[in-house]
């Protein structure tokens, strides 16, 4: 783990964040379910959940610091950025949590505070 820095945070997450999920969204279920899941993550409240436990639900693995999205988050981190609330879906049928927007920046955050608490909107399908 990297030296422990204090991540700053977005209070609701920037409206960019729901066409990037709901494009990632569109790879894995169809239109009409994906538009309810984005109209669903738009309302919901942020939660707080650890960051090593949103990986482990996840079930995704952590990319390194060596990849360019997530040095680009890293530094937002270091110069005292506000960072955006992930975007989170909980996927029963196949008992995993899909990050639909935020990965690169959960790998950031992880690198420095893997028990550090992570605002983020989740929803089930």
């Amino acid at each position: 783990m990297s030296k422990q820095i204090d991540i700053k945070w977005l209070v609701e997450p920037e409206e960019k964040d729901y066409p990037a999920a709901e494009s990632y969204l569109g790879l894995i279920y169809d239109d009409k379910t994906v538009t309810a899941i984005v109209n669903r993550l738009k309302s919901a409240p942020v939660s707080r959940f650890k960051s090593k436990d949103i990986f482990r639900a996840s079930g995704l693995s952590l990319l390194g610091v060596s990849n360019s999205h997530v040095e680009k988050d890293r530094k937002k981190i270091e110069s005292g950025k506000l960072l955006s609330p992930i975007l989170l879906l909980r996927d029963g049928r196949n008992g995993k949590v899909v990050i639909a927007d935020g990965y690169h920046r959960m790998c950031a955050v992880y690198s420095y505070d893997e028990d550090g608490l992570v605002p983020c909107k989740i929803v089930s399908p």
